[in-house]
């Protein structure tokens, strides 16, 4: 095998591996409510959350896909060696956080990887900043989105249902949850998994296997959201516990509300090839559905240390990636 054909696999592997993890760190995102609420037992929200994130792939295009392999960063700098110490730091920050418990950014990081590894290659000049200010802007909007939608969904049905017993109203969005569990995995799947498609995607394309046409093979699309899907399943528990239990108590109304925000959040930014983090959006969700209860309902300390991990998340992945790519050259 020729060794840059080896190379090329070898990093595939690493993307599809990186899309793994997204679904691993990010499970919580999925099932965090459901879970917390006790609406369904963890196992059984694992197999829920994944089975929708691979069936997104029949409702959304390849637009954030797009945007990762031709937005951020001119196509024609982009080499193996790049992505892979993209994918590198993307992975070394993941595991970290996972690892700490806390739910920083997988699509963050990977965008991060990417830029640093870019920038260590050829500088500023490649960088395509209305991609990167897209990306920058959507960090602050989409938990802010997020969590206006929470409020203000959370206050209409408060007001709806205040006539109604605590007993009944448990009920009804006991059974609401799982659909709404069910709309947040479609979005996350829908969003994150178009994220690995176009790493891999700008990789085929730049080493010359897609031809003059930048597209995203089928291929490609059926392993991302497949391995993306295995990743929720197998789930990341510590960060399941921070989200549904730490951030604020939820009921399943609750828990309806925030999912529901979070899943037109995601809907909406798919549509428009926003890549934005899932993590972000339920995170801004959830603040958004407690501090309806009083600003103590919220615990502030914690919500603190996940907006310091999102604050992080691209420099520290993008200075692993541009290091990565340092010693892959001097090797």
């Amino acid at each position: 095998m020729h060794p840059s054909l080896c190379l090329i696999i070898i990093t595939i592997v690493f993307a599809l591996g990186f899309d793994f993890l997204n679904g691993f760190h990010d499970a919580a995102n999925s099932i965090a409510t459901v879970v917390s609420t006790r609406v369904l037992k963890p196992h059984w929200a694992v197999l829920w959350a994944a089975f929708f994130n691979f069936l997104a792939f029949a409702f959304f295009g390849i637009k954030v896909a797009s945007t990762i392999g031709t937005g951020l960063i001119d196509p024609a700098i982009i080499n193996t060696e790049m992505i892979f110490a993209a994918l590198l730091g993307a992975i070394v920050w993941n595991i970290f956080t996972w690892y700490v418990g806390l739910p920083s950014s997988s699509s963050h990081a990977l965008i991060g990887g990417l830029l640093g590894a870019g920038i260590a290659k050829a500088g500023l000049a490649p960088l395509k900043w209305f991609g990167i200010f897209k990306v920058l802007a959507a960090i602050v909007i989409s938990p802010l989105l997020g969590f206006i939608l929470g409020s203000i969904l959370m206050f209409l049905v408060m007001r709806f249902c205040f006539d109604f017993t605590p007993t009944r109203i448990d009920q009804w969005f006991r059974r609401l949850q799982l659909a709404s569990s069910a709309f947040i995995s479609l979005g996350h799947g829908g969003n994150d998994a178009q994220k690995t498609m176009g790493i891999i995607a700008v990789l085929l394309f730049s080493s010359g296997y897609l031809g003059k046409q930048f597209y995203i093979p089928l291929w490609v699309v059926l392993s991302c959201y497949f391995v993306i899907a295995l990743g929720t399943f197998l789930g990341g528990w510590r960060i399941v516990k921070t989200m549904g239990m730490r951030i604020t108590k939820l009921k399943p109304v609750g828990g309806f509300c925030a999912e529901t925000s979070s899943a037109l959040t995601l809907f909406l930014a798919t549509a428009l090839g926003i890549p934005v983090s899932t993590t972000h959006t339920i995170t801004g969700s959830i603040v958004g559905v407690g501090s309806l209860h009083g600003a103590a309902a919220v615990r502030w300390g914690v919500a603190r240390s996940i907006v310091w991990a999102w604050v992080l998340t691209i420099p520290a992945s993008g200075i692993v990636a541009a290091l990565a790519w340092w010693v892959m050259q001097a090797a």
